[in-house]
């Protein structure tokens, strides 16, 4: 008895037929490509995606990111700190500065610079007075800041801490005064009401808008007494 079942591509033959049998199975080349062009070989592509390995195709492209300058990573504006520098130092509306842009848009670096610029002026046999500028502007504007928002003033920490810090120029221009006049007691102690006086009133202009109302001089004063302690620093006394 003999019988040939068939299933598919493939027939079963008894054994005297299979010596009458000859030929080649071809099997398609299949070649992995993995470079960019690999997308391009039909035989490549299908064989990773039937097989789940299709990503292996994804290539991303190597656009290389313009590097941004140094100062704009760290969000420095130089321009807008100068402008800021002479808003400060020309207090007076007349002028024509738009001085809100000091306590609008507050800057960490700029006021940073002015700080850390007084108390290398004031390192000069008191080194240790640095890290006291230092803490005297964070901890003091601190203290400013909570006093305007109990007085109902709507300001934020880094306003302040931004004006504050600013608002030290006028007492790092009156120190090269201090060191050529300091025999002249009158007139060194002048200079000092002057700077103290030139640089309450920039922090002051800025800070206490016309929401306090009768309210002004309780947050006048403590700006005040604050640069008087930064002067002292300085002149050691």
């Amino acid at each position: 008895m003999q019988f040939s079942p068939t299933n598919g591509d493939f027939t079963f033959v008894s054994s005297t037929d299979a010596e009458e049998l000859s030929g080649t199975i071809d099997a398609p080349d299949i070649t992995l490509n993995m470079g960019p062009d690999s997308t391009k070989d039909p035989y490549t592509t299908t064989f990773l995606r039937q097989r789940g390995y299709g990503w292996l195709l994804e290539v991303e492209d190597d656009d290389s990111e313009d590097t941004k300058p140094l100062l704009e990573e760290l969000d420095i504006d130089l321009k807008d700190i100068y402008y800021k520098i002479r808003c400060v130092l020309m207090p007076m509306p007349s002028l024509g500065f738009n001085r809100q842009v000091v306590r609008d848009n507050p800057d960490f670096w700029g006021p940073l610079a002015v700080v850390l610029l007084f108390s290398m002026i004031s390192i000069y046999g008191q080194f240790r007075v640095v890290s006291w500028i230092i803490t005297i502007w964070i901890f003091g504007s601190l203290t400013i800041f909570l006093l305007a928002r109990v007085l109902g003033g709507e300001v934020s920490y880094g306003q302040v801490l931004g004006v504050i810090g600013y608002s030290l120029l006028p007492l790092i221009v009156i120190a090269p005064l201090l060191l050529v006049i300091g025999g002249f007691e009158v007139v060194s102690t002048l200079i000092k009401l002057f700077g103290v006086f030139w640089a309450a009133y920039s922090a002051a202009s800025l800070l206490v808008g016309d929401e306090f109302k009768t309210k002004k001089p309780l947050l006048i004063y403590p700006i005040f007494l604050l640069y008087i302690y930064f002067l002292s620093l300085y002149t050691g006394v």
